[in-house]
């Protein structure tokens, strides 16, 4: 059985072991005052503008995804950016990826944010070929300011 809730405070350490195997696959690594930020952000009630899921399978948590609200100059609401979503590779094709989208569309839909955005890399074949099922690929290119030195 699938399920598809809020990250609360109870998930710390299956959270924080998501997020490090997602990393992983970014080869990205941050330092756990990053770790413990984020989490708190995501647990703390009166954070509006930045939320968090878990798929749980069984019970067992499985995968994730935060989202962040915001602003645009093009539109009276809000729009929503899905920033990161992982599921685990030993669970992949069980249709949480899928469900974990479909929850930040609920999501944006019960808050009036309609409008839900991602960025992935070129190459990330197996996602995308769930994105191209779930959404629209834009012809967008990212730009990102150079670290200064």
């Amino acid at each position: 059985m699938l399920k598809i809730r809020p990250i609360a405070s109870k998930d710390a350490e299956s959270w924080s072991a998501l997020w490090q195997r997602y990393l992983e696959f970014y080869e990205t690594t941050l330092p756990p005052e990053i770790y413990q930020t984020t989490f708190a952000r995501l647990t703390d009630p009166s954070v509006t503008d930045f939320a968090g899921l878990i798929a749980e399978k069984d019970g067992m948590p499985i995968g994730l995804t935060h989202y962040i609200t915001h602003r645009h100059g093009w539109r009276l609401e809000d729009v929503v950016y899905l920033q990161d979503l992982y599921v685990s590779p030993e669970t992949r094709g069980t249709g949480a990826g899928k469900a974990l989208i479909e929850a930040v569309y609920n999501a944006a839909d019960a808050a009036g944010t309609p409008s839900v955005y991602w960025l992935t890399q070129a190459d990330n074949v197996k996602a995308r070929r769930l994105y191209d099922h779930v959404a629209d690929v834009t012809s967008f290119i990212k730009y990102q300011r150079r670290p200064q030195s």
